[in-house]
């Protein structure tokens, strides 16, 4: 019988030294995989740490990147060699050429197959603007993204995509009932402007009108911070709490803290934040940005609101504390859509796309094969299925997987 060995299976993305949601998802599919039966998984990290004698260079803008590129290529070549399957976190813009692309040409080059796993709101218009990005991201073996939203949004473009969603800690956030409902709210996004936070504070200066003793915490940092505090200090508000970043093992005591988590993108995907408060049985209020509404269905998980409306937004939060048992219903469901997110409900479809593209990489001739598919825009590529429970995928030393399972 052929021996049974572990896919190997190499993560690039983000470390949690870029403290976003990336970042967060990578490490929360790495400690899921850790001592698993079937797979062996690595970070190969898009943001490498310099040697100690460059150290310095990691304050210097620009002088940064291109440290940071000299040394991420050497790693990619030595790490993705090792690998059967190359696992790509993605982003959009400048952060797709510096980080997936070059991981997409040399595990090309390697002849390893690649799941892209593309995870940014701003799909669309990077898409309308870079060719590069859609003759890039076509040439993927199989394009896995964490929602509907996407999945739409790839469709239009003529690429196919299948949905695996954010992954959720049931353990780590810890579900209970908020009787009573205090009006104590909670957001956790970044202080970038496509999260407008200003949306979310003017919101609580109309929630504290009527709650007085209202409370906002706001955990994040970035770039709009010191016009935020500033908007604060003109709205005349109290209570407002700026937290800082947070690392993920803490943030859930600042849910745990709150009765309403509140948010206002202008462009987002499928935030983390939102299962984290579902999971925390935190009742919703967001803006209607890119793929929030195929995970929160407006009365039903949590209250949607027009995007930069802070007035309904305000509205949402003050009907939630004027009827607590619809607050509590609404996490109650929210609560029922983060068991879909949890690892035993998400492991199997990551071992059957893993599985899937190993086993399609053994009828491909070679990566000038792969690289010389035609565009998106000339030909379609009908999606790999996953297959059926058969003798395992084929690993780089010749020895066979486990065999794999039928994708529910």
């Amino acid at each position: 019988m052929s021996p049974v060995n572990k896919l190997r299976v190499a993560i690039v993305a983000p470390s949690l030294r870029i403290l976003g949601g990336q970042a967060v998802q990578a490490d929360r599919l790495l400690r899921a995989w850790r001592n698993d039966p079937d797979v062996d998984a690595w970070l190969v990290p898009v943001n490498p740490t310099p040697s100690q004698a460059l150290e310095w260079v990691t304050r210097v803008k620009y002088l940064r990147t291109i440290v940071t590129e000299l040394t991420y290529g050497p790693q990619l070549l030595r790490q993705l060699a090792q690998a059967d399957i190359v696992h790509v976190f993605s982003a959009s813009y400048s952060s797709f050429l510096l980080a997936p692309l070059p991981a997409l040409i040399v595990a090309r080059l390697l002849g390893r197959p690649v799941i892209l796993n593309y995870r940014s709101g701003e799909a669309r218009d990077h898409l309308r603007r870079s060719a590069i990005a859609r003759w890039a991201i076509s040439r993927a073996d199989r394009n896995i993204v964490p929602s509907r939203f996407l999945v739409d949004v790839f469709r239009t473009f003529g690429i196919d995509a299948t949905v695996i969603p954010n992954i959720v800690d049931l353990e780590h956030f810890r579900y209970h009932v908020r009787d009573p409902l205090r009006p104590r709210l909670v957001s956790t996004r970044n202080f970038d402007a496509h999260y407008n936070v200003a949306c979310t504070i003017r919101a609580f200066r109309l929630v504290q009108n009527r709650w007085p003793e209202a409370r906002l915490t706001l955990v994040g940092g970035g770039p709009q911070e010191q016009p935020l505090r500033a908007l604060v200090d003109r709205l005349e508000l109290r209570h407002v709490t700026f937290a800082g970043r947070v690392m993920p093992d803490e943030i859930a005591d600042f849910y745990a803290a709150a009765d309403i988590f509140i948010q206002s993108p202008v462009v987002d995907n499928m935030p983390t934040s939102v299962i984290e408060a579902y999971a925390s049985g935190l009742p919703v209020v967001s803006t209607e940005a890119g793929g929030v509404p195929a995970i929160l269905t407006h009365g039903q998980h949590g209250l949607l609101a027009p995007l930069d409306d802070h007035e309904r937004l305000a509205a949402h939060v003050v009907t939630l504390l004027d009827r607590p048992a619809y607050a509590r219903h609404l996490a109650e469901n929210g609560y029922a859509f983060a068991r879909t997110c949890t690892w035993p409900a998400v492991r199997a479809q990551w071992l059957n796309a893993y599985r899937s593209v190993l086993d399609a990489s053994d009828e491909v001739a070679g990566p000038v094969a792969a690289l010389a598919r035609p565009a998106p825009e000339l030909a379609r590529r009908e999606p790999v299925p996953a297959p059926v429970a058969q003798g395992g995928a084929r690993l780089r030393d010749g020895t066979r997987s486990a065999p794999t399972l039928k994708a529910s």
